[in-house]
């Protein structure tokens, strides 16, 4: 069974890679589902922190997930910023918090 078929890919994840007025991605699937995972698993990996950092240094959760977006924005990141914006969500959506206002 190849990844294509073992990969589920949310419509929220595929989107960052549409064009405006296209329904096809702008990059091949495997490139996407690749960024996907990589994205999906920094979601992952960031729970644990942002709970420390909540727990240990007092901060609210709002004030953690941005914190988190700017530290996936830095100079040396491999994350687009929509990525960043996809992988806070992500986050948000695994510890059950609010995305805070824009």
């Amino acid at each position: 069974m190849s990844d294509e078929n073992q990969i589920l890919i949310p419509q929220s994840f595929i989107a960052l890679y549409l064009d405006p007025g296209r329904s096809r991605p702008n990059a091949p699937r495997d490139e996407v589902a690749g960024r996907y995972e990589l994205c999906e698993d920094m979601a992952g990996l960031l729970t644990e922190h942002a709970q420390t950092m909540v727990f240990e240094q007092g901060a609210g959760e709002a004030q953690v997930l941005l914190r988190c977006r700017q530290s996936l924005l830095a100079e040396a990141s491999v994350f687009s910023e929509p990525e960043a914006d996809w992988i806070i969500s992500r986050l948000a959506e695994l510890l059950g918090w609010a995305l805070p206002s824009p």
